[in-house]
């Protein structure tokens, strides 16, 4: 409910600022101005702006414009502001706004309460979960053995990553042979891309892999298959990032965002709760 009252908040922001922009050089439709909020609206919620479209997608777009204002000027005209569905829905909708602008001062006064200060209070509480932990980039060969395999089952899945750790040392390019072995010989779901991996943190793999990984150097790989629950592995280090932790002016927004959200959530739930005490609701 909060991020629907949140989204239509910012609806009606958009409206409300292409109305305050209503003169444009668009041209007219019976002597009235297209406007930047006739152009807004019927683009849509898109993202695109009409200064970045090519000059045939403008003309559409134009085109569309003057098309609605025809349909619109045809409908100002009629009768149908006097009929009972129209003012029905003008009540809706002059609700819905009343509703989105006060929840929208209200947002905007508990930002305004959110002092830098405030922020980074906050950030040095909580500066644990700000902290960016150690990343490898990594990517791997792996043939499969199961615990519930026989011991000549296991013997052979060694024996057979053993020689992939051979064919590696014997190539010039390292990089390149361990690829085309973990599309051709990799028993794991990464094969197909080469065994990359990606970024990934420690604890996101399971502990023997992982510290044999942490071990290598950018480029190097492990001499000897790496043991896991899922088999053995061969291992390419790609790259590495050490351990930190951001800074206050790369989180500044999201911590602003993130407590603005929280108090403004929390200021609802309290008004709803109070206003129920004292409403007449009959449910049916």
């Amino acid at each position: 409910m909060i991020k629907q009252t949140i989204s239509t908040i910012a609806l009606a922001s958009i409206l409300m600022m292409s109305t305050a922009n209503a003169t444009s050089d668009y041209g007219t439709v019976n002597g009235v101005a297209i406007s930047e909020a006739d152009v807004q609206m019927t683009m849509g919620p898109s993202g695109m702006k009409f200064a970045n479209l090519d000059k045939e997608m403008k003309k559409r777009v134009i085109d569309m414009v003057v098309d609605r204002t025809l349909l619109t000027q045809a409908a100002e005209k009629s009768d149908i502001t006097k009929s009972p569905e129209y003012a029905a829905q003008i009540e809706a909708l002059k609700k819905g706004l009343l509703l989105d602008v006060w929840m929208k001062k209200m947002m905007s006064d508990i930002e305004k309460d959110l002092t830098k200060e405030k922020l980074e209070a906050f950030f040095k509480k909580n500066e644990a979960q700000y902290a960016t932990p150690k990343q490898l980039k990594a990517r791997h060969i792996l043939i499969k053995s199961d615990e519930k395999d026989s011991d000549t089952a296991k013997a052979e899945a060694k024996a057979k990553a053993e020689a992939l750790v051979k064919e590696l040392d014997g190539a010039k390019d390292k990089k390149v042979k361990f690829v085309e072995l973990a599309k051709t010989k990799s028993e794991g779901p990464s094969g197909p891309q080469g065994g990359d991996l990606g970024w990934f943190a420690l604890e996101r793999m399971v502990p023997e892999f992982s510290a044999a990984a942490d071990k290598l150097v950018k480029g190097a790989y492990t001499k000897a298959p790496v043991k896991t629950q899922f088999g053995y592995h061969i291992i390419m280090l790609d790259d590495k990032k050490e351990a930190g932790k951001k800074e206050f002016k790369d989180v500044e927004a999201q911590i602003k965002a993130q407590l603005g959200q929280e108090e403004f959530t929390k200021q609802v739930q309290a008004m709803t709760k109070e206003l129920r005490k004292t409403a007449k609701i009959e449910l049916k």
